[in-house]
């Protein structure tokens, strides 16, 4: 059965309780981290995941709220004798910044490193990015400050089906990644440019038909902007959660 581990749920200003926004999908033979916040590292010791077990890692955008981790976890892995290849994917834009800042530590000289593939997305509607036995994902743009990507995952043996809007303004990318499926994350950092509300969120939920929205990338700590779920309901009547740091799902 595969399983999806909140490593964060925060929007970019973390709180003790909540880290910045990123995941972990696991199926039989992939581990598939999106977005590379903070220490990711720490992260999946905390969430019981073995951080040497990560196949895969999906950036969705070049924000140090969902990049800022990467360095240190590939210099972590590299110190503690990881040698198996690692598949790094995102758009264009995206992983011409995050080679950029690995240059900028100069990790071509760090000795015996594994093996980095960086596998580039078109930035076209529903693009795949990745197909095996156990998922299929494609990503679609999304309206940010900067190239971003909203995500589809789609896992086979389950039959079942997932979203994740990531940073973005309610737009029609992601009506058609959400659509019909069983779980959509959505963010709820608030009706500003760039971001969407917890009833922006719950008007997607309902618009797609999903069968149950989970909001993440909200505000946390001193910046807690009232009951999230209360006002998703106002457009969805659906199941509505709101995601915390090492929630699991099981899929």
């Amino acid at each position: 059965m595969a399983k999806l581990t909140i490593l964060g749920s925060s929007n970019a200003i973390p709180s003790l309780e909540n880290e910045n926004t990123h995941m972990v999908l696991e199926t039989q033979s992939h581990t598939i981290l999106v977005d590379c916040a903070s220490n990711p590292l720490v992260r999946l010791q905390a969430a019981g995941i073995n951080f040497q077990s990560l196949t895969d890692i999906i950036l969705t955008h070049f924000h140090p709220d969902h990049v800022g981790g990467l360095p240190l976890l590939l210099m972590d892995m590299w110190l503690l004798g990881r040698t198996t290849p690692l598949n790094i994917y995102g758009l264009h834009y995206t992983l011409d910044r995050a080679e950029t800042m690995m240059g900028l530590y100069s990790w071509a000289d760090w000795p015996n490193f594994f093996q980095v593939n960086f596998c580039r997305i078109p930035a076209d509607p529903l693009a795949l990015v990745m197909d095996n036995p156990e998922v299929r994902i494609y990503a679609s743009p999304v309206k940010h400050f900067v190239p971003n990507i909203g995500l589809r995952f789609e896992l086979k043996p389950e039959d079942k089906s997932l979203a994740y809007s990531c940073d973005t303004e309610p737009c029609s990318a992601v009506f058609g990644i959400a659509q019909n499926t069983d779980f959509l994350f959505h963010e709820a950092s608030g009706d500003f440019t760039g971001h969407s509300s917890a009833a922006q969120a719950g008007d997607v939920a309902r618009t797609a038909n999903v069968g149950e929205l989970i909001l993440i990338h909200y505000p946390t700590g001193a910046l807690a902007s009232g009951d999230l779920p209360q006002q998703a309901a106002q457009k969805f009547s659906g199941p509505i959660r709101l995601a915390k740091d090492f929630m699991v799902f099981d899929l």
